[in-house]
């Protein structure tokens, strides 16, 4: 009852159409930018160098990595990584998205909160992917409502993650437009929008994300809140 059962999957259904136009979207967005070559000339990795001068973030280190959209930006060990399309190439979106992962390392850089709200969440996030709902077939098969409901508590953790994620991404797309812009490495308004276009399409993945997340925590909780109705 508790897995992929149909009910779930009606449930579901709406977030998770919206987790493949974003999906769609992003990977649009990509291959159009990514076929633009920028003004600058400048690869990604090249980019994110002249950037990190600019911002003054000289402990901050760039490092190529394989994979398609791989980019992160690593708080442990001040690195940005960027994938080998990105660092190497020289387009619109290899710009936006270099610049994006450096928005971050500013946040590092700044302290900015709601970034170091969500690396504080990551443990409870780790162990409630697996334990909550564990906790929650074990409470409904047992018709323990408590441990049911600590179950669904421990499983909140997932959602909460999503919802400070959000904030920290776009925020770091905004640092992005305005470090793109102000150091003149996107010139014109068709680079502009095709930034606007990348970032955008990466945010409504996080917005996905989101909708995922608090959806399964919906489903789950009527279970819960039905063996309360049940015993009554």
């Amino acid at each position: 009852m508790l897995f992929y059962n149909f009910n779930y999957m009606i449930f579901m259904l709406p977030a998770i159409l919206l987790m493949m136009l974003a999906q769609w979207y992003v990977n649009s967005a990509y291959k159009t930018w990514g076929q633009v070559l920028s003004r600058s000339r400048l690869s990604g990795g090249e980019a994110a160098r002249r950037l990190i001068g600019i911002a003054g973030l000289y402990g901050v280190r760039i490092e190529p990595i394989p994979g398609n959209l791989t980019d992160h930006y690593d708080p442990r060990d001040k690195v940005l990584r960027l994938s080998s399309g990105v660092f190497q190439g020289n387009s619109v979106a290899s710009l936006a998205i270099a610049a994006h992962e450096l928005g971050h390392a500013l946040q590092d850089h700044e302290g900015y909160f709601p970034l170091r709200l969500r690396a504080a969440l990551v443990p409870a996030v780790n162990i409630g992917s697996w334990l909550g709902w564990i906790l929650i077939i074990a409470g409904v098969v047992l018709g323990i409502t408590d441990l049911a409901w600590m179950g669904l508590l421990v499983f909140s953790a997932g959602a909460v993650f999503a919802l400070a994620t959000l904030p920290v991404e776009l925020n770091a797309s905004a640092r992005a437009r305005q470090l793109l812009t102000d150091s003149g490495l996107i010139l014109g308004e068709d680079e502009a929008r095709g930034v606007n276009h990348v970032l955008n399409a990466a945010a409504l993945t996080y917005v996905a994300a989101l909708a995922v997340a608090v959806s399964q925590l919906l489903y789950y909780g009527m279970l819960v809140f039905g063996m309360r109705n049940d015993r009554d």
